[in-house]
């Protein structure tokens, strides 16, 4: 084993978690993927043997990606992503308590999530999820440890008033869905325009890229243009608690939109065509 194979090892080592950080911090399957490759690609251009603490640095380097993606998101526009610093780097995450937050994080704080301000999100996420100090998150978003401290305590005041996730709410999403693809077949453009949301994203991963998919379409007339008279074959699911569409010849799910739905519109869709990926999620086929 050569040493990028080796270091290539090492990291897929801390994937699973700067993955469940990088998606907790997007709300967004394929943009959580994009920044943990931005990882590697950051890795495999530094002298790994610097590093003393690999896990600590990865995840100081995704979260500062996620949080130069959440700033362009909120600008609307693209912008470089600044170099990581690659000291201080975070604790390692104890596995037990990330598996813990992996089985709390529901759609419904997601939407709640992408209300806060980038560095509010992330002062939240890193230390109220992950158990990081304040001073070692303090250098990521450029504030003190106190005024980091503050960040979080806003975040936090509006992630509790949240409503949690309920049978109802799925219902409501599940009306929404059932909705969306009758237009979609009928290919009723008026009625598409009207379940999206104005600042829509459909995203695609990359195994539904090489399929034809565009990597992501902005907009609810080209989202809905893109939907149009198609969706056919698929059919409404439930995707990790939420509801979403699947196309599922035989049975098997290959190709899987998972929805973000808030106040009645479709507001994010993300295509998911990765076998290993769809293998990873909670998946109930459902008829219609």
């Amino acid at each position: 084993m050569d040493d990028q194979e080796f270091l290539a090892a090492r990291f897929d080592d801390h994937r699973a978690h700067l993955r469940a950080v990088a998606y907790r911090m997007l709300g967004s399957p394929t943009e959580a993927d994009d920044a943990v490759q931005e990882a590697w690609v950051r890795l495999s251009r530094t002298d790994a043997s610097e590093v003393e603490n690999l896990g600590g640095w990865l995840t100081t380097v995704v979260s500062r990606v996620c949080l130069d993606m959440l700033r362009a998101r909120t600008s609307r526009r693209e912008s470089p992503l600044e170099a990581p610093a690659p000291t201080p780097p975070l604790s390692v995450v104890d596995p037990e308590r990330e598996a813990e937050v992996a089985d709390s994080v529901g759609l419904a704080m997601l939407v709640v999530l992408d209300t806060l301000a980038p560095a509010e999100r992330l002062a939240f996420v890193l230390h109220d999820m992950f158990a990081v100090p304040f001073d070692e998150i303090a250098p990521i978003v450029g504030r003190s440890p106190e005024a980091t401290r503050q960040l979080a305590s806003r975040a936090r005041r509006r992630v509790q008033g949240a409503p949690a996730s309920s049978e109802a709410d799925v219902a409501r999403q599940r009306a929404v869905v059932e909705a969306f693809l009758a237009a979609s077949r009928g290919g009723d453009f008026a009625a598409l325009l009207e379940l999206l949301d104005p600042d829509i994203v459909l995203r695609a991963d990359e195994a539904s890229m090489a399929t034809g998919a565009e990597r992501e379409v902005s907009g609810a007339r080209a989202v809905a243009e893109v939907f149009s008279g198609r969706a056919r074959a698929a059919q409404p699911a439930i995707i990790d608690g939420g509801a979403g569409l699947a196309w599922a010849p035989g049975g098997r799910a290959r190709v899987v939109f998972a929805m973000t739905i808030s106040n009645g519109k479709v507001t994010a869709i993300d295509m998911v065509a990765d076998t290993e990926r769809i293998g990873a999620m909670e998946l109930v086929l459902l008829d219609g």
